[in-house]
């Protein structure tokens, strides 16, 4: 068990040592004896006594009742008496020792282990002591309850153990004694668990006992036996009970074994299972989606089997179990959901609900019309056949025969259908009707235009046709005569229900039992004899699914057995086990078969071929809500994104039979690029199936990307093959858990990215960079404008005349006073100290963002403290203000500024606009700055690009709906205030992320400022409290940056209206920004056709760039071996919930290309599991 390897641990030396403790203690229901560091004697001999105590008692009874002093029932009395009160008495001083305060002081260590096990004990009867030996119940209720269950279980097994009635079982008295002595102690460890310490179980449901279900979990088993042996103290007259008795005394003493093997399930465990395989096999229904649903449902279906017995009227009786097998059998609870919201008008076209269509109401009505009408038409024909055709015994010419013989023709039809729509057959042969060569989208699609024709064939053969005839052959069947039996209302309930629950398998079951009885006819055997056809149907169809577990159980251990061999690296170690399996083949294949009776998974430990029966549980195997539980991380949108199309694909495969069998339980495996699906199918019914999907990372590790390469191979070698390559060619794979069944043309992102040497760096395209830039702006700013409301609508109305004002900068007063400081004083002052080399450290961007990351502020227009908001100050009136009173004005209130510089400032005055429809398209007034000196803005203003400028604004379609639009626009474009105002703004920008100089910008600038960390200036507090200014600046970088690369791969930009065309796509088909970002997560979920990102490869030492396209592609679909995957979880429950080996570099979660073992785990639910996304139930419409 140390190790497998050099390298790969099964337990490491910690984990060893912790098992070794925890083990024995499973083993023995509670008592510490292994405690890893020198404990006092007294603590051992405590725990004997505690264990051995309920013996002791129940032997005061048993002594009493072979000396004939009290009778079996009085003994009984007296020791369940006994128990009752010291269970109190043992509950009552642990309280005692819980409420004292007493302070014990632990030892202090290092390890781990010993800092959650060492505990002083200060004497025999100490309150640490105590605390240790018995540590309490969490409840009040709980601590009255078990100890109640203690005293009757003490009681009953007195009674069960009573050497005189194991006696008359068994007639021997060395038999006797043996039951006796290891009856008791099964009894002793069931008591110890209940109520002194409860072990920790190999059989481990839920991650966490909050209800303290655990300590009944042995109880209940043993009452179970004693309950049989009190029935048959009771009824003694039937010989099946007495050898069922016997049999279970046996058994009984073997149950500490069972118990510390984890072969009997928990008890939620167990009611969940129990349910499932009732409501399955008993009833007719499906494994539910959720608990609260399997238990609504059982209880209904309970109660419909109870009904249909007290029918009297064997008419009534069929109307009565087809209407309800087919009600059952919807989805009731969707139906009402969408009609509801429906009816109050709310739409649910949500991601997480779009597969509702686009109107409810009509869809909702048109579905129950149809469902309607078939629940019709199959009253009807029941009726009518079994009242007016009569009964007779199946033969080759009756009714029902006749029926049967049609019914055979439909399952071999169906079954050629669902056959060849999956690409292989049986999954060895590969199917020649199936496309070839499957990697374009619109060639596979015409080529499978056939087989979805065929597909519709099957769909009305499987929907319409096959359900009237299972009907036909049931109303037929004499055996509905006998009406006051209650096997025939289980039998026939159920075989009414599986009509429409599970078509397909109905189909088979009943011509199994057709063919069976025509084979037998004429022959008075058991079958024909004793067994009615519900009762048949009933037996195939558990058979049926035990057949199919029994098959994928073997081949999946086949499968570990030659995994374990072809290990090179674990070949000598694993030798030994596979020579072991194959010499004893036969006790192997036995716990298989016992496997498969339980329905529960074959596990293997440590995923090694050391096969054990995993205790039963549900389908689902794991105790949460399905979907509420992922590893949520930034590729979880993507996955968000296509699992609506995702949806709507599988519908149309299952619709057709491209994913064979859909049976409750069935996994399916999904990949495209570096993204892999996880299909697991919950529940299924008429004409509906549902279905949980998973997403796996997308960052793959060493061992992911294995297994990951491991399926591509596998999807390859079915759907890419030459069009001349022979068509009967075999499944390459087949030893491996994945059989390749289809592709699915699904809407989704394809991730391709590049390396942009040659493009980034380039001194051409660096040098061409700035004025793009400004271009850019330009553009989004006169977008932006023209875009917004107008807040001067008001104004506008009430004085045409008048000219609105604005506080543009004063690009044209000659009588401002230049700064002392000069251009390149300022340019050095901001960038020198800004060094160029972002990628000493990994960790460069992300610190860069946290220090110089924007600094956002709420946008208030809170007035400026001493500022004048009347459009009067003083006594001048607005376009006569003096430049210094106004000056004073807006600097009134401002932090005490260095007067000698304050000159140099180019500060704002109140101008007119030139046209009067200017207004429209002016700048926020709040973006006029003053922060830099005006000899600044002169020095760039000629980088300005006045023709463009004019060009973007004839190119506004916002006056199209007035009069003379060309002249108003001419108008606006010739207003100077205007275009000075859009000067100033565009050239502070320009200024925050380049500075002044003509230097070409590095490329190391250009991706730190596309990543939002921009270099110090004394503009870059200014920019970044202007919140809309800054992220249109930095939209304007990134599109930039976007316009460089797509010059330099597309050419260079002709004329302005090609540059116009470029930013337009940009603005309505590209997301342009990080990944990071949430906008980047909006534009996926609101389907983005394009989306870009830059990036730095710290390990090539490349600029890299990112595009994700939203187009239809194809995503390979396969069948996952369904007990392969039950089997590998039910290992890792074990191993993480018991063994707690959470060791990230355990053998057990090692890549194994023919198990998956790697992409199980992570499959599994949280926390044990690690899916990045899990969907919540969804409801996929067969029809």
């Amino acid at each position: 068990m140390r190790r497998m390897s050099p390298d790969v641990p099964l337990l490491n030396d910690y984990k060893q040592d912790f098992f070794l403790k925890r083990f024995p203690q499973t083993v023995l229901g509670g008592p510490r004896l292994k405690l890893g560091y020198c404990a006092p004697p007294y603590i051992y001999v405590n725990q004997i006594i505690l264990f051995l105590m309920p013996w002791v008692l129940g032997g005061t009874g048993t002594l009493l009742y072979q000396l004939g002093v009290l009778e079996d029932y009085y003994a009984a009395a007296l020791s369940g008496g006994l128990m009752l009160l010291t269970a109190f008495v043992i509950q009552f001083t642990s309280l005692y020792a819980r409420n004292k305060s007493v302070t014990v002081e632990r030892i202090l260590t290092t390890d781990i282990l010993a800092e959650e096990d060492e505990h002083e004990f200060t004497s025999c009867a100490g309150a640490e002591t105590i605390r240790f030996l018995i540590p309490g119940k969490k409840y009040i209720a709980n601590t009255v309850f078990h100890c109640v269950l203690a005293g009757l279980l003490c009681g009953l097994g007195t009674w069960y153990l009573l050497p005189y009635r194991i006696t008359l079982l068994y007639g021997s008295m060395g038999g006797t004694v043996l039951l006796f002595v290891f009856g008791w102690m099964t009894l002793c460890i069931g008591e110890y668990s209940l109520i002194v310490n409860t072990a920790t179980e190999t059989a481990t449901f839920q991650t966490q006992d909050t209800y303290e279900i655990t300590p009944l979990m042995r109880p209940l088993y043993i009452f179970f036996f004693v309950s049989v042996d009190l029935t048959h103290r009771f009824i003694v007259n039937i010989p099946a009970l007495e050898q069922m008795n016997q049999i279970l005394h046996i058994l009984f003493i073997f149950l500490p074994f069972l118990w510390a093997l984890g072969t009997l399930p928990p008890p939620d465990a167990f009611f969940l299972w129990a349910m499932e395989q009732v409501l399955e096999f008993g009833l007719g229904g499906s494994p539910m989606s959720t608990h609260l649903r399997l238990l609504i449902m059982f209880i209904i279906s309970a109660g419909t089997a109870v009904t249909s017995y007290f029918i009297p009227s064997t008419v009534g009786v069929v109307l009565f179990m087809t209407g309800l097998g087919f009600l059952l059998s919807l989805n009731l609870s969707e139906m009402v959901f969408v009609f509801k919201h429906s009816m109050t008008g709310h739409r649910i076209g949500t991601k997480s609900n779009a597969l509702l269509s686009g109107s409810e109401k009509q869809f909702t009505w048109k579905e129950c019309l149809f469902y309607f009408i078939i629940l019709v038409l199959a009253l009807l024909e029941a009726s009518l056949l079994h009242h007016f055709a009569g009964f007779s015994q199946i033969s080759r010419n009756s009714p029902q025969a006749i029926v049967g013989y049609i019914l055979m023709i439909l399952l071999v039809i169906l079954w050629i259908l669902r056959e060849i729509q999956s690409v292989y057959i049986f999954g060895i042969i590969r199917n020649p009707f199936y496309p070839k060569d499957v990697q374009i989208v619109t060639a596979f699609l015409e080529k499978q235009t056939s087989l979805m024709k065929i597909g519709v064939v099957r769909r009305i053969l499987l929907t319409l046709v096959s359900p009237f005839a299972l009907i036909a052959f049931l109303s037929l069947d004499s055996s509905l005569q006998g009406l006051h039996s209650m096997s025939i209302s289980i039998g026939f309930t159920r075989a009414f229900r599986m009509v429409w629950q599970n078509t397909e398998s109905a189909l088979l079951e009943t011509v199994t039992v057709s063919v069976v009885h025509l084979l037998i006819f004429g022959t008075d055997s058991w079958w024909a004899r004793s067994l009615d056809t519900g009762i048949r149907l009933l037996l195939v169809g558990i058979m049926r699914d035990r057949l199919i577990q029994f098959v994928s159980k073997l081949r999946f251990a086949v499968t570990v057995l030659l995994t374990s061999w072809m290990e090179k690296k674990r070949r000598k170690s694993t030798t030994t086990l596979c020579i072991l399996n194959i010499i004893f083949s036969p006790f192997v294949l036995l716990f298989i078969v016992f496997s498969t009776l339980l329905s529960s998974p074959l596990f293997p430990l440590f995923t090694l071929p050391i096969f054990l029966v995993g205790f039963p549980r549900p389908i689902q195997s794991w105790p949460g809500v399905v979907g509420t539980a992922a590893c949520v991380c930034t590729d979880t949108v993507y996955y968000y994104q296509m699992v609506p199309s995702l949806a709507a694909a599988l519908q149309s495969a299952m619709a057709a039979g491209s994913l064979g069998l859909l049976l409750p339980g069935s996994h399916f495996l999904g990949r495209f690029q570096d993204r892999l699906i996880w299909i697991i199918i919950l529940e299924r019914g008429y004409t509906y199936c549902c279905i949980n999907i998973k997403g796996l990372e997308l960052q793959e590790t060493s061992c992911h990307t294995a297994e990951a390469r491991r399926v591509d191979e596998v999807f390859e070698s079915a759907f890419q093959q030459e069009e001349y390559a022979r068509g009967y060619s075999l499944n390459e794979h087949f030893g491996n858990i994945l059989t390749p069944y289809t592709v699915l043309p699904v809407k989704l992102y394809s991730d391709a990215r590049s390396v942009l040497s040659g493009i980034i760096d380039s001194h051409e395209n660096l040098k061409e960079f700035k004025d793009d830039f400004v271009k850019v702006l330009v553009w989004l700013l006169v977008q932006y404008c023209s875009k917004k409301p107008s807040k001067e609508n008001v104004h506008k109305t009430e004085n045409k005349e008048r000219a609105s004002l604005i506080i543009p900068p004063a690009m044209n007063t000659s009588s401002q006073p230049q700064s002392p400081e000069g251009t390149d004083s300022l340019n050095s002052e901001t960038f020198d100290d800004w060094s160029d080399n972002i990628f000493d450290d990994e960790e460069t961007i992300k610190k860069g963002k946290e220090k110089d990351q924007l600094k956002v502020f709420p946008g208030t227009n809170l007035p400026i403290p001493g500022l004048v908001e009347s459009q009067r100050f003083g006594g001048y009136s607005a376009g006569t203000v003096p430049e210094n009173s106004l000056y004073e004005a807006v600097t009134l209130g401002y932090p005490v500024i260095d007067k000698g510089k304050q000159e140099g400032l180019s500060y704002i005055p109140l101008m007119e606009f030139g046209c009067s429809h200017s207004y429209l398209l002016s700048l926020p007034e709040e973006w006029g700055s003053n922060c830099l000196p005006n000899s600044k803005i002169k020095a760039m203003s000629s980088l300005f690009p006045e023709d463009w400028y004019r060009f973007v604004l004839h190119q506004l379609e916002c006056f199209h709906s007035e009069e003379k639009s060309s002249n108003i626009l001419e108008e606006i474009a010739n207003d100077k205030v205007l275009q000075d105002f859009y000067v100033h703004t565009v050239m502070t920008c320009y200024f925050c992320l380049f500075g002044i100089d003509n230097v070409t910008p590095s490329p190391g600038h250009i991706l730190r400022v596309y990543n939002s960390v921009l270099p110090w200036s004394i503009a870059l507090d200014w920019l970044t409290e202007k919140t809309e200014l800054f992220q249109l600046a930095l939209k304007a970088f990134r599109y930039t940056v976007k316009l460089m690369i797509d010059k330099a791969s597309l050419g260079p930009i002709e004329d302005f209206t090609e540059l116009i065309n470029y930013l337009h796509e940009y603005e309505t088909d590209w997301y342009i920004g990080l990944v990071s970002d949430e906008k980047w997560k909006e534009a996926v979920l609101q389907d983005k056709p394009y989306l870009f990102s830059l990036g730095y490869d710290l390990n090539m030492g490349v600029y890299t760039g990112r595009v994700l396209t939203l187009q239809e592609l194809l995503v390979h679909i396969g069948k996952l071996n369904a007990e392969a995957v039950r089997g590998q979880w039910a290992n890792l429950s074990w191993e993480l919930l018991y063994a707690t080996n959470d060791d990230e570099e355990r053998y057990s979660i090692q890549a194994q290309p023919l198990l998956l073992r790697n992409l199980t785990v992570q499959a599994a639910d949280p926390p044990l599991g690690y899916p990045i996304y899990s969907s919540k139930p969804l409801h996929i419409h067969l029809y």
